[in-house]
């Protein structure tokens, strides 16, 4: 009985409270819906809320001790949304943020492809002028003023000012190449200054669409400093964003050349997510972040940053010099490279090029004067030349020949081969090359073993010994130690270089006397200051091979290191390296000694570098280079130390340096940093006899 009256007043309670919910629910409703309806309608219908992403920090390029090259830091861009204005009202938006950006120096995107004052088109090939007027779908003789007024009624500009319809053209045919909506924004300026910021802060309601977000900018605090090493970043084109869209928006940034470009997948973070609350005529409300970004790995460079900066000094210095008559006579010496290479790592402890350029321009986008400067410069400043450019390597080649004919056999380290200035062999077809040393005062070199030949650069010494082993068996050694071949540095658009062969590059026949030139490092020889770099290494090395390199490690952000099989795969992958494969000649250490032997006593007296190393208190090996190079005569040292126990590996290039013997200098201040030497004690003998090593 008891249990029937409990389970009843159970039931009717739950009724109760259930009929009392209900009622709840209904009067809110009615709240909302007829009291407040209107109200809370005109809100929803006047408010936007848009997912934006969060930018992830690049991660940082850092020296062998932890030195910032390229890093990150917090800056701010401006984005364009869509919003319920005609074309009358974006254009004159429009005008007003590049004149707001313009007062302030900040640069906006511009990749409109035609100048006004005078009109012209703005592409690299008539091929891609060809496709992007088939694409506008314009007549293929359409001018490029009539194309400008098309645009300009495309868009329906009112503005006669044709330098404000040009500024209206910029943003505009950006907009359309990448889209934009009410959702998703345009960047229409990255690394926006504070100026900047303030106005555009200060005066949203005036600038509809358009936001002010906080954003990571890539700096680089040392300039100019191993630029062709960092290289720089800039936004994705179309052929990298078709690759790439699952991981990229339109208008992302993305590395263009050096170790920006190499490590790009591991550089880069992972976006994050941000809320934006907007009202529909676009004006910001609110905004807050639902999902964090996380910064990319940074990667750690085998450089040291002050011997980079004291490497890229005394290349330039030595231009200069040469440039100015510092030394016996003067050169028109604009341009060379310079390695430095840890021979038993094949690490490179240092890399310059000159000229050189400042990454930093490119942050942003680069202005049109600054890349044009850049551009239509001839001594082409963004060129790597120490990597992606081969060049005759002259006489530094001639240990190649040396350990060639004594590993095969045709001469030994005794024998003595007589200079009398001029190798006769082929004189009968009109080929008889001379000696450097063959002039009104010098009827050759005399008799030389082959490390004195090496020390005074007698060219008939390996006119003769190559003569005698052939091109072929030149080229199998060339090859061993890796000329001709990429050195496999994780750098993009690495130089092969060539190697004279019987299969000559230029499609010519092989005239026997060609050896002659082979021999010394001309003819067909072309070789980059990084592959004379490994060479060198490699001579130190008992000739064993050396894996050249310029990454030391790359660090995930919670510190973890990634291994090292991993990135090399992905990296030698992404930049067409494959490994050599090439046969281990195991040269006899005999041979290595005359060799390294005659370097040595290059910068010793009756050397050709004496003059350079006279006073300097660590013993060295090295050798001059003069190559020439149709009216130039390139100036190369290569040189390695200390001598009884090497380092490191030193290779100056300078392009009509004239005399490898100038470059020396420039080999020997590079020492003195590495050494900690003092360099003002060290003096040269500037009353040296300069000479040109001709015909190599």
């Amino acid at each position: 009985m008891n249990n029937n009256v409990n389970e009843k007043l159970r039931y009717n309670i739950i009724t109760v409270f259930i009929y009392v919910v209900g009622i709840i629910l209904l009067l809110q409703l009615f709240n909302l819906q007829i009291i407040h309806g209107a109200e809370y309608r005109e809100q929803s219908n006047n408010r936007l809320t848009r997912e934006s992403k969060l930018e992830a920090a690049r991660g940082s390029i850092l020296d062998n001790s932890g030195n910032e090259l390229a890093t990150t830091s917090m800056g701010f861009s401006l984005e364009l949304y869509k919003t319920k204005m005609d074309n009358a009202a974006l254009n004159s938006t429009i005008l007003q943020i590049i004149n707001v950006l313009e007062t302030n120096g900040d640069k906006y995107v511009d990749s409109f492809p035609i100048k006004i004052n005078p009109f012209e088109f703005d592409f690299s090939s008539e091929e891609k002028l060809a496709k992007w007027k088939k694409d506008n779908k314009f007549d293929e003789n359409i001018s490029p003023e009539e194309a400008f007024y098309k645009f300009k009624e495309k868009y329906e500009i009112e503005n006669e000012n044709i330098e404000e319809v040009r500024k209206i053209l910029a943003i505009r045919y950006e907009i359309t190449q990448k889209g934009y909506s009410s959702i998703r924004a345009i960047t229409l300026c990255s690394n926006l200054s504070r100026q900047s910021v303030l106005v555009f802060n200060e005066r949203n309601a005036d600038f509809l669409g358009v936001n002010v977000v906080v954003e990571p900018v890539r700096n680089y605090p040392s300039g100019t400093l191993a630029a062709h090493i960092i290289g720089n970043i800039g936004q994705i084109d179309e052929d990298e964003y078709a690759t790439r869209k699952e991981t990229y928006d339109a208008d992302d940034i993305i590395g263009k050349t050096g170790i920006e470009y190499a490590c790009e997948e591991y550089l880069k973070g992972v976006d994050g997510t941000k809320q934006i609350d907007m009202s529909v005529d676009g004006t910001v409300n609110e905004e807050y972040i639902t999902e964090e970004a996380t910064k990319g790995c940074d990667v750690v460079l085998t450089i040291d940053a002050n011997l980079q900066k004291v490497t890229e000094e005394a290349l330039v210095q030595t231009i200069d010099k040469i440039r100015n008559g510092g030394f016996a006579q003067r050169y028109d010496a604009n341009a060379g490279a310079a390695v430095v290479m840890n021979v038993k790592t094949g690490e490179i402890l240092a890399m310059a090029s000159y000229p050189t350029y400042n990454p930093q321009d490119f942050v942003g986008g680069i202005s049109s004067d600054k890349w044009a400067e850049y551009r239509d410069n001839p001594y082409r400043p963004l060129r790597n030349k120490a990597a992606q450019d081969a060049y005759e390597p002259g006489s530094v080649f001639k240990m190649v020949t040396a350990i060639a004919a004594l590993e095969s056999g045709v001469t030994n380290t005794t024998e003595k081969i007589y200079d009398s200035g001029i190798y006769t062999k082929y004189s009968d077809s009109g080929h008889s090359p001379r000696c450097w040393y063959y002039n009104e005062y010098h009827r050759g070199h005399g008799s030389l073993n082959i490390s004195q030949a090496i020390q005074k650069s007698c060219n008939v010494f390996f006119y003769t010994v190559g003569d005698r082993m052939g091109i072929d068996t030149l080229e199998k050694y060339a090859r061993y130690f890796g000329l001709g071949s990429k050195t496999g540095v994780e750098l993009p658009d690495e130089a092969s270089g060539l190697v004279a062969s019987r299969n000559t590059a230029s499609g010519e026949p092989w005239y026997p006397g060609n050896i002659t030139s082979a021999s010394i490092g001309q003819g067909e020889n072309q070789c980059s200051p990084l592959q004379i770099a490994q060479y060198i290494s490699m001579l130190t090395n008992g000739g064993k091979p050396v894996e050249t390199t310029i990454i030391k490690s790359i660090i995930r952000p919670d510190g973890t290191e990634v291994p090292r099989e991993e990135y090399e795969q992905k990296i030698n992958e992404k930049l067409g390296i494959t490994e050599r494969q090439i046969e281990d000649l195991q040269i006899n250490q005999e041979n290595l000694n005359a060799v390294l032997s005659g370097m040595k006593s290059v910068a010793m007296q009756g050397g050709t570098a004496y003059n350079i190393f006279r006073t300097f208190n660590i013993e060295i090996g090295g050798k001059t280079g003069s190559a020439e190079a149709g009216k130039n005569v390139n100036a190369w040292f290569a040189g390695f130390a200390p001598y009884e126990n090497p380092e490191i590996a030193v290779v100056v290039f300078i392009e009509n340096g004239g005399h490898g013997n100038y470059s020396g200098e420039a080999v020997r201040n590079i020492m003195n940093q590495y050494f900690g030497m003092n360099i003002n004690q060290v003096h040269e003998n500037m009353t040296a006899i300069p000479y040109t090593e001709l015909f190599r």
